[in-house]
């Protein structure tokens, strides 16, 4: 899947002064969807988000900060400190080059570290954005028609699903509407892990999926990408 990568020359990034980082994570979603589709959604996101702009799209993080789901097998993570501080070696060495404004393309809910980095940045004077916020995702599910909400649809459920049918439909397997979990009650998750409320490592209703709410989910949140565009320029 090399068009999941950057492919651009060192000729090709002359000129830009944004760079997009996608951040995913290799972590179980469920017995059906692949270890990386976090990633493969962020990547997904900054790909077209790259397309719509002059922005120089970055290779993934490909592993972060997955221990809720460590119970499965397959996941692999890394801790807080030592994504904080990829990210902050990767917006150093851009700043080196002339590239002074960073956005952390997000697509693993767990990663709350990228929150203090992004505001730690800030306090600085540096450029850094994360995107997209919990706002923004809620604008996406309600753009793409997706029915349940981030409670009942937290993993490897409707609106995730829903994006990989439309950007990447090979990797959803043919049964995918068979794995429905529910699990709304998760209010000790930091503490145990998700381990003790989904048997499956699903949270949520992929039956529920198509490919048209992801089209719908992900043409809104790459024509939102223009106020984060803004904010950095402010």
């Amino acid at each position: 899947m090399t068009h999941l990568l950057p492919l651009h020359t060192s000729a090709d990034a002359r000129g830009h002064t944004v760079a997009v980082l996608p951040v995913g994570s290799f972590e179980q979603h469920g017995a059906f969807l692949p270890l990386a589709t976090d990633t493969v959604i962020a990547m997904t996101i900054a790909r077209s988000v790259a397309d719509a702009y002059p922005v120089l799209l970055l290779p993934p993080v490909t592993i972060s900060c997955s221990h809720e789901h460590a119970a499965w097998p397959g996941t692999v993570s890394i801790s807080a400190p030592t994504l904080y501080a990829i990210v902050r070696d990767v917006a150093e060495s851009l700043r080196h080059s002339g590239i002074r404004k960073l956005v952390l393309i997000n697509g693993h809910g767990g990663n709350y570290v990228l929150g203090n980095v992004v505001q730690e940045a800030t306090a600085r004077g540096e450029r850094m954005a994360l995107y997209p916020t919990e706002v923004d995702w809620l604008a996406a599910r309600a753009a793409g028609g997706v029915e349940t909400g981030p409670d009942t649809d937290m993993h490897a459920g409707e609106l995730e699903t829903s994006l990989l049918l439309h950007a990447h439909p090979s990797l959803v397997p043919p049964d995918y509407a068979t794995h429905d979990e529910r699990a709304d009650d998760r209010n000790r998750m930091l503490t145990f892990g998700l381990g003790p409320y989904t048997e499956s490592g699903v949270v949520g209703h992929p039956s529920l999926a198509t490919a048209g709410k992801g089209k719908g989910a992900l043409a809104h949140l790459t024509a939102v990408f223009a106020d984060v565009l803004a904010a950095l320029n402010h």
